[in-house]
């Protein structure tokens, strides 16, 4: 089989293109001859070492897969040779085969396509549990998506309008702006790359002036750093922030703000809600296919690279130049 692997800790550049063997799956593991990997951030922190998780080298990152099941461990019920299906092995995805713990792997419908089913679990999860768990959103309340052309940014615009809500897409481009028009956005504010106090003053000030009144419902900050307290201070009484990541680095809050507005900073750690409440998750992602069937989401994937270039891969969701979501292809 064929594998990028991180042999040492660095960027993307540092993977190499490698022949390796599989052994045959565990009694509890499936194996998956791979179609499509999704490419996501934390894919670029785990090659650094600076994720939560930290694999033993070498390893691929890749953390969500589709594929075809090839073999089947003995303890394994409810799955045959030939389905169709996604997995998130959490890292390992960036090969030709894997085997995985069956308990991660999902049956996909017909007529998902193998690159979307590879990109949609991470983002559409993540962005449903924040929504609907964590923010317990509703319809007509008001929603500031930080980094919204970004995978999960995507994923929480197309979820947000399919619960009724309204979205402001908040992302650093004109371009990036108008592909989240273009997707369903209600509003677009456009941030400085840099952000000072002065441009925190203004980004405050916009989000209110475009919010209205009542101010922000909901935060969705994928992006962290200088960019949260601005929108924390145009929040609604009784506002919910959601830390759903912090490529900009780890924000500084002033908690005084959380007392003034009476508002709820929320962790959003979706992949330790799988774990923890495998039942609600299944709930969950019934809603996610059907809403898939009913054509209300649908990954938004604007990058396709070969395993080869898994790094060229990794660069342009590192550097924040991809909109939506990058997906590697196996053939």
């Amino acid at each position: 089989m064929k594998a990028m692997l991180s042999n040492t800790a660095g960027g993307p550049e540092t993977l190499k293109y490698t022949d390796i063997s599989i052994g045959e799956p565990k009694p509890d593991e499936i194996r998956i001859r791979i179609k499509a990997a999704g490419v996501n951030f934390p894919d670029t922190l785990i090659i650094r070492d600076l994720y939560q998780i930290k694999p033993p080298r070498p390893f691929a990152p890749g953390g969500e897969i589709a594929g075809i099941i090839e073999s089947i461990g003995v303890n394994v019920k409810g799955y045959e040779v030939g389905d169709r299906v996604l997995a998130v092995p959490g890292h390992g995805g960036f090969v030709t085969h894997i085997n995985v713990p069956a308990f991660t792997v999902i049956k996909i419908p017909d007529e998902m396509p193998f690159e979307d089913a590879a990109c949609f679990i991470f983002t559409y999860g993540t962005s449903h549990y924040a929504l609907k768990d964590r923010a317990a959103i509703k319809a007509g309340e008001t929603l500031l998506i930080l980094g919204a052309a970004g995978g999960v940014g995507v994923a929480a615009i197309e979820i947000a309008k399919a619960l009724g809500v309204r979205v402001i897409a908040a992302v650093s481009s004109e371009e990036k702006a108008q592909f989240c028009k273009n997707i369903g956005a209600d509003d677009t504010i456009i941030y400085p790359k840099n952000m000072n106090k002065d441009a925190q003053k203004e980004l405050s000030a916009n989000i209110k002036k475009i919010s209205g009144k009542n101010g922000i419902d909901v935060v969705y900050d994928a992006v962290g750093g200088e960019y949260a307290e601005p929108c924390i201070r145009a929040m609604a009484w009784s506002g919910r922030f959601l830390v759903v990541g912090f490529p900009a680095g780890i924000p500084k809050i002033p908690l005084n703000l959380a007392l003034l507005k009476s508002c709820q900073i929320v962790g959003v750690f979706w992949g330790a809600f799988t774990v923890r409440n495998p039942k609600q998750h299944e709930e969950y992602l019934k809603e996610l296919f059907n809403m898939y069937k009913n054509k209300k989401i649908k990954p938004k994937i604007t990058a396709s690279f070969s395993l080869k270039e898994a790094a060229k891969a990794l660069t342009s969701v590192e550097e924040r130049k991809s909109l939506g979501k990058v997906v590697l292809t196996m053939e």
